[in-house]
């Protein structure tokens, strides 16, 4: 008759207690990994996402599957991390607009930034403004000037959501200019770029991408200044936002990285924070993100390295809002 030896009745007992995928992280990972997008394909978070989900993969010799939740300002893919199971398996490409904003100003959000756990920041993307072709300006000062003589007839712009970081900057070059503007959000980048191309709305504020210049030479829309003093040496042909006289100082960037749960075991939120600075160390991702107007940030080798840059997001963002009166949800 077969039976079982008290040591082995003890090591049975010990896995039916240990929550699934976790009594495997000393292997992590054995299987494929879902690399979670908050916005549609073919935006630059989902550019992004895709470089860095080819080193991964390579790195950890597992396939790395993009999916593209689009929705809520990133609130969908949001919520889809986190009611994953926290085995390291789901992860975020995240950036503040998600992870700080959506929380912060949408009531519906039942989640705080610090549910998440940061594994490694990667990058901070240029943000630019464009305009339809036909609008009749060629400069940032010109288009300011335009808007604020036609109060009568706000200007419509196009971002990847309500409260993202481009809705607020939006609201706040209004509320410095006197100007009046519509704001028209869309579930990402890519439809609101093929809307402005074609003239559905006058403006976008969005994370700059390289097909924005292949539009631009077509004649599709016109790029008129980066909000940053300094380019990455494939953008120097983008005007930076110190050539304005009207708002030399209205200097914005986004930062991106990688997240999961807060619950995820610290050795596997270190695999994952060693594969993504491996990438970020790879010539060949770092000339590719560059070419999408990313500055790559260097990786950071301790998790108290990455919750110090979480908590100073936090507090980034918090003082914005103060700056543009918003008062947070909750």
């Amino acid at each position: 008759m077969f039976t079982l030896s008290r040591r082995s009745l003890i090591a049975a007992a010990a896995a039916a207690a240990t929550p699934p995928g976790w009594a495997q992280s000393g292997s992590y990972p054995n299987k494929p990994l879902t690399l979670i997008v908050p916005y549609p394909a073919g935006g630059a978070s989902d550019g992004a996402a895709r470089i860095f989900a080819e080193a991964i993969g390579k790195d950890m010799k597992q396939q790395v599957v993009v999916e593209n939740i689009g929705g809520g300002t990133g609130l969908l893919g949001a919520n889809k991390v986190l009611a994953a199971a926290p085995d390291g398996y789901t992860f975020f490409h995240g950036s503040a607009n998600e992870v700080i904003l959506a929380p912060l100003l949408n009531a519906a959000a039942r989640y705080k930034p610090t549910d998440f756990k940061f594994a490694q920041p990667t990058t901070e993307a240029v943000i630019v403004l464009l305009v339809r072709n036909g609008l009749g300006v060629g400069t940032f000062d010109e288009f300011l000037e335009h808007a604020q003589r036609n109060k009568a007839r706000p200007l419509s712009f196009a971002t990847v959501g309500i409260d993202s970081l481009y809705h607020l900057m939006g609201d706040a070059m209004a509320r410095r200019t006197g100007a009046s503007f519509l704001h028209v959000p869309y579930k990402g980048a890519a439809p609101a770029i093929q809307d402005l191309a074609g003239g559905q709305v006058d403006f976008a504020i969005l994370p700059y991408q390289s097909i924005m210049d292949g539009m631009a030479q077509q004649g599709r829309l016109k790029v008129l200044t980066s909000f940053s003093r300094t380019l990455p040496s494939t953008l120097k042909h983008i005007p930076t936002i110190d050539a304005s006289k009207r708002l030399p100082d209205f200097e914005y960037t986004i930062g991106a990285g990688y997240l999961v749960r807060k619950e995820t075991p610290n050795e596997i939120v270190e695999r994952l924070r060693a594969s993504v600075g491996h990438a970020l160390r790879q010539s060949d991702v770092r000339t590719r993100l560059e070419a999408e107007g990313r500055t790559v940030l260097q990786p950071f080798a301790t998790q108290a390295q990455a919750d110090a840059y979480l908590a100073a997001q936090i507090d980034r963002y918090a003082r914005l809002l103060k700056e543009i009166d918003r008062e947070p949800a909750r």
